[in-house]
């Protein structure tokens, strides 16, 4: 089966003091996007495309782009204000990019089939990876899409609070997400979002979905939709991928397959977390889960 993963590497950053996503971390200097390409290529996606800022794309390309497309084929897409439809005005005090749906659809073009979506400065885990491979052929229509819960436990950071799409999962389905901000883990080991207590074992959504290309037209209209219902001058709302799941579900227009994992997700939130990130890659490679190069 061809299928394409599309990875959104357009963040600016902001908590990370920097361009994570094209900060070397692995033995060779990899950065952790390559991790999730190998992963992909092994479990069986054939095209990758990469979304980036406007102002990386060159160095991006430099750097990591012509050591990939000699193994895959590799499409490139830029998530800047160019493609943000004509009737909508954007504040000249914008900075901040329009949210990972506006992500999405500008690389629509690039995409002809089923396909996955992720983050850039995330490590999601190998077996993540086949399990979405194994599940994308069965999709159908714009309302059948699927997505990989993790265990909260096993994605927060020592190093500051997390974001992450709290989950409600009836019979291997999705029925709620609700995007969380401000999830911290404590010292005493105990994880919270203002005055409550989660538990380590709910599940929740890193942003790895999969979905077919008929979704793509939907995701286009609910762009619209937001930009239409944002108050004049707005600078930085996001149209989010978990927020479109979310309100599509209560609608009763989309299914959400949940394939869990337990794997444990680390990434670079802060910059603190490289060192972690980075451990824990030496580590992998030590143990024969990744070859000693990536790729050549």
């Amino acid at each position: 089966m061809s299928a394409s993963f599309v990875i959104m590497a357009a963040g600016l950053g902001s908590r990370y003091g920097g361009i994570k996503q094209m900060e070397g971390v692995g033995p060779n200097n990899e950065i952790l996007l390559e991790y999730a390409v190998y992963d992909a290529l092994e479990a069986g996606f054939d095209r990758i495309v990469v979304i980036l800022r406007p102002d990386i794309v060159d160095d991006f390309r430099e750097r990591v782009g012509s050591r990939l497309e000699k193994h895959v084929h590799l499409a490139y897409s830029v998530q800047d204000f160019s493609s943000i439809p004509a009737f909508y005005a954007i504040p000249p005090e914008r900075i901040k990019p329009f949210g990972t749906i506006h992500a999405v659809l500008t690389a629509r073009d690039c995409i002809d089939g089923p396909f996955a979506v992720l983050n850039a400065d995330d490590y999601y885990g190998r077996t993540a990876f086949h399990e979405l491979y194994q599940v994308l052929p069965t999709l159908r229509g714009a309302g059948d899409s699927c997505m990989v819960a993790y265990e909260l436990q096993n994605t927060v950071s020592p190093n500051g609070s997390v974001t992450r799409g709290v989950c409600a999962v009836e019979n291997g389905r999705l029925t709620r997400i609700d995007e969380t901000g401000g999830i911290e883990l404590l010292p005493d080991g105990r994880i919270t979002v203002g005055d409550r207590t989660l538990p380590g074992n709910t599940p929740v959504s890193m942003n790895l979905w999969g979905f077919t290309r008929e979704a793509l037209d939907d995701m286009d209209a609910y762009f619209h939709d937001f930009l239409r219902s944002l108050p004049q001058g707005e600078c930085k709302a996001e149209c989010l991928l978990p927020v479109y799941v979310g309100e599509r579900i209560r609608q009763g227009n989309m299914g959400v397959r949940v394939l869990t994992t337990n794997e444990s997700w680390f990434g670079m939130t802060y910059k603190e977390d490289w060192p972690t990130t980075r451990r824990n890659l030496l580590e992998l490679h030590d143990r024969g889960v990744y070859p000693s190069v990536l790729f050549q």
